[in-house]
Formats: structure tokens, sequence, C-alpha cells
């Protein structure tokens, strides 16, 4: 299997694209995009009636001088957008063709190029129970390498705990922007505990459900002993047209139960088979979704 990550074609596309946020503000370290928001940034803006309270640093003592009155100058602010993604990389990502873990690299590459060709900040998650790596912060697309290495490395094993990671991720990037989880929430914990760490109103949520074919619509028969891919317990079962049909019940439920959460409490949802190709994903759902514009 090809762990190709982004082709030249797709970047190209991506290029194209920025993260579509909501509600931005201004970093600890200026950024190179113009907010149209006023505050006390590098570009002159404007002028404003002075009130008591403001900062009589900005006061424009040569309009005072002239007028006999306090104004205070404005100023375009920076801003310093972040795209922050959680990758689940427990080992019930390590399944399908392509894997999900690998569906879930490409749309983590994905939108961590547009974030970089738009010179926001980026920050990269891979978690499973008891352990989450992390790539430093970065910007600017000669980054886009070492952010393809670090995806590459990361392996599909142990268990799951969305929740423990979500929050770990919200703990320690608590910027405002775009903050994403990937994953196929195989989590025996249920998903609410994980996505209450996207609620934050000075976020854009975004949840991305990942799920391949087989599970999708499994074709297996007969008389099988079969293994929990995260904690190897074993569990013989007989597979008739019955159980498959409570089965695909179940699997509806869970995407209608995530589906409607992120829509009552605006969270964008994302469902993606891993045999959708990336193009069609990012240039489609993702754009609808209003992820991407």
């Amino acid at each position: 299997m090809s762990e190709e990550i982004l082709d030249p074609g797709m970047m190209r596309q991506l290029e194209r694209l920025e993260l579509a946020v909501r509600r931005l503000s201004a970093g600890r370290t200026k950024g190179e995009k113009r907010s149209k928001r006023r505050g006390h940034g590098t570009e002159f803006a404007d002028y404003r009636d002075y009130a008591q309270g403001d900062d009589p640093r900005h006061i424009d003592w040569n309009v005072w001088g002239r007028l006999d009155r306090l104004f205070l100058r404005v100023f375009y602010e920076e801003e310093d957008l972040r795209l922050t993604v959680h990758v689940d990389r427990s080992r019930s990502m390590d399944w399908g063709s392509p894997s999900k873990l690998l569906t879930a690299k490409r749309l983590a590459a994905a939108l961590a190029y547009a974030a970089l060709a738009a010179s926001d900040r980026v920050v990269l998650e891979a978690g499973r129970a008891g352990d989450v790596e992390r790539h430093r912060p970065v910007r600017g697309k000669k980054r886009l390498g070492e952010v393809v290495d670090f995806l590459r490395s990361v392996k599909a094993e142990g268990g799951t705990d969305l929740a423990d990671g979500l929050r770990q991720m919200a703990l320690r990037n608590p910027a405002p922007g775009m903050k994403v989880l990937i994953s196929d929430f195989l989590d025996k914990r249920g998903f609410e505990p994980a996505l209450k760490w996207l609620l934050r109103p000075e976020d854009r949520g975004v949840v991305l459900h990942v799920l391949s074919p087989e599970e999708i619509k499994p074709e297996l028969v007969g008389d099988l002993a079969l293994e929990d891919a995260e904690d190897g317990e074993l569990t013989e079962v007989s597979i008739t047209a019955g159980l498959l049909r409570t089965y695909e019940r179940g699997l509806k439920s869970l995407v209608a139960g995530l589906k409607d959460y992120c829509r009552r409490r605006g969270l964008a949802y994302v469902f993606v088979p891993t045999d959708t190709p990336l193009d069609r994903v990012v240039l489609g759902a993702l754009r609808a979704a209003g992820v991407l514009k």
C-alpha cells in the first residue's frame, strides 16, 4: 500500500483554499494576515474619541494640540490563525483498504497544507489511550516536509481514549482557531466526553468521521472468532443476515447520533469512507461543511 500523503495536483488545489474560521483573534505573536477588526496592530486605520479607561499611550497629541480634543489612533490588528488537528492513532484505525489511519493522515496533511499555504500556524497531534504524540507549531509552506514526515511516523496501536486526547489538546492549545478531530469513533466511552472539548465558542470545531467500506457494509458470513482490534478480546459469533442487519442499524445509529450532536452544537461534521478520493472530500465535503473556502 502506497504511503503517499499528498500529491502535487492536490497541493496546487489546496493553495487556492483557506480555513473557514468564523471567529479569529490576534495572538501573542503577530501573524501575516490583516484582520478587518481594529485594534492596536501595525497599520493605521482611523481615529475615535478617547474614553475614560483607554490607554493614553494611543492618544494622538498632535490632534489634541490642533483641536483641543482627545482622539485615539486605531490600527488594524494582524491575525495569528491556528489550526490544531488531532488524529486518532488507536489500533482500530489500522483497518481497511486504504486504512483509516492512512486516510486520516491524508486529511490532516491536506488541512495542514491549506493552512500553511495561507501562512496560518499548524499544530498536529496523534493520540491513543495513554499517549499523545505532538509536532511543534509550524507556519509556512516550507514546513510541509516535516509535517508529512511526522504523519508518516504515526503508527496505529493501543486502545482509544478520545476524551483524554482532546482534553490535552484543548489545554495545550488554548489559542482560538480551528480544532479538528479525525477518528473512527470506535471508543467504548462514547463520543460526547471527547467532543465537549471542541465546544469553546472562540473555536471552530470540526469532526471528520473515518470508516472503511468493510465496516460500512461488511460481507462476513459463517462461524467466526472476532478479535477486538484494541484489547485483543476474542468473541465467537455466527454471522447471519439478521446479525448483519443489527450491526448496520447500530452503525447508522452511531453516525446519526454523531451528526446530530455536531449539528446541534455548531460543530462541522463530515463522514469520510476511506475509498472516497481525497479531492472529492477536500473540494466537495469539506467546503460544503464550511471547513475550507
